[in-house]
């Protein structure tokens, strides 16, 4: 099998979409007046939900098939002093060190997609919200360990503490009301 586009375009073009499929199935909305829940009502909702569920569950397998990690000339965020994402290079290093670790996280997107089929068989709402978290988990613990995994505890202190620091500096500014200069 030879594949079309590159892991990060397969992701980005059709199991990141049709992953919304799912993510976008449960919801709670705040507003002024208080909190509805938003949940699959119709034939039609539990459809576009089963798209998604099975994208997921045969998609998942087009991973396996080798094909580069990001289009030619793509290094992600991969340059300069400590880099928060990998390069696709050092992305294919880590796969061929452990192809069992690759493989374990293509599994686990697969068995959230055959989760889902099964929820949409029984149009069971409640089951759908964790099978919405369950696909987050499988999705952040593969990102974080291919994609951004610079991205760990020190890196947040760092961020909060850099967005602590430029609250401070904003509130040292005088404040400006919009209106421009006479």
């Amino acid at each position: 099998m030879k594949p079309v586009v590159s892991v990060k375009e397969l992701m980005r073009d059709m199991i990141d979409p049709l992953a919304d499929n799912i993510f976008d199935a449960v919801s709670t909305q705040i507003t002024k007046t208080g909190s509805r829940d938003v949940v699959p009502k119709t034939d039609a909702d539990w459809e576009k939900i089963r798209i998604g569920a099975v994208t997921l569950a045969e998609g998942a397998y087009l991973l396996k098939v080798p094909r580069p990690f990001a289009p030619a000339g793509d290094l992600n965020n991969s340059a300069g002093p400590n880099p928060v994402e990998l390069s696709p290079d050092q992305i294919t290093a880590k796969v061929l060190r452990d192809p069992v670790e690759w493989n374990a996280r293509i599994e686990a997107l697969r068995n959230v997609g055959l989760e889902v089929l099964e929820i949409v068989k029984k149009k069971d709402v409640s089951e759908l919200w964790d099978a919405g978290e369950n696909l987050d988990q499988a999705c952040e613990q593969c990102h974080r360990s291919y994609w951004y995994p610079g991205e760990d505890a020190k890196f947040y202190q760092n961020l909060n503490r850099r967005m602590q620091e430029f609250r401070e500096q904003q509130e040292r500014q005088p404040q400006r009301t919009g209106k421009p200069p006479k």
